[in-house]
């Protein structure tokens, strides 16, 4: 009979330190070895940006803004522009916007990167430099428009010596095989979509000079 109440006895100590040690391990895991639980608390919610502007800084000076100054204007008007205005590398040009405003646009900020850049004509349109750079021997229709030296120099050239057709007609734009190939054929840029414009995309460019009309961002 004592057997039998010292197994059942110990059956239930046990039972009673696995209660125990189960809600201990509970307690630990939520609030650790302290007794204030503060793990437990709910997680404030802060922004990673301080909403108080220390004192010791100046107040923000709202009365200055940045005016939108850029240009809207499409490609073939904007490089028609400097074309007629004799293809000048350091000097600005005079151009007018789609909204009627007058601006001034320089060859290296805004013509250069036409040439230069991809996916500015469309989405996905390759670098019209990378068919036609300095690789003349291969390059097509060996003409170079990386830069504007190259450009001066002309199509169907067989080195950097070699001076080739003038792509600019002396300045008579609408004349010339830049225009032709651009906005005419309409072969260049390459694999250009049946959607895009005759006159090529609108974009942002030059300096505004005219309050007459303010583009629209």
């Amino acid at each position: 009979m004592d057997d039998v109440r010292k197994l059942i006895y110990g059956v239930v100590i046990a039972f009673g330190l696995m209660i125990a040690g189960w809600f201990g391990l509970i307690y630990v895991s939520a609030c650790g070895f302290t007794l204030t639980c503060l793990r437990g608390s709910p997680l404030i919610d802060r922004t990673p940006i301080p909403t108080l502007i220390p004192a010791t800084l100046p107040a923000p000076d709202h009365s200055r803004r940045t005016e939108f100054n850029k240009c809207q204007v499409s490609t073939v008007d904007l490089i028609g522009a400097w074309v007629s205005a004799g293809q000048p590398e350091g000097e600005a040009f005079s151009f007018t916007d789609v909204n009627g405003a007058s601006c001034v646009g320089t060859f290296q900020e805004d013509v250069r990167p036409l040439f230069v850049n991809s996916n500015l004509w469309y989405a996905g349109a390759l670098a019209c430099s990378s068919c036609h750079n300095s690789a003349l021997l291969t390059t097509n229709a060996g003409l170079d428009l990386s830069s504007y030296q190259a450009m001066r120099m002309g199509s169907r050239r067989e080195d950097d010596s070699d001076q080739g057709n003038d792509i600019f007609s002396a300045g008579a734009w609408d004349e010339s095989i830049l225009y032709d190939w651009l906005f005419l054929r309409k072969h260049i840029p390459l694999a250009r979509p049946p959607e895009l414009a005759a006159e090529g995309p609108v974009i942002y460019a030059g300096t505004r000079l005219s309050a007459a009309a303010t583009p629209t961002p």
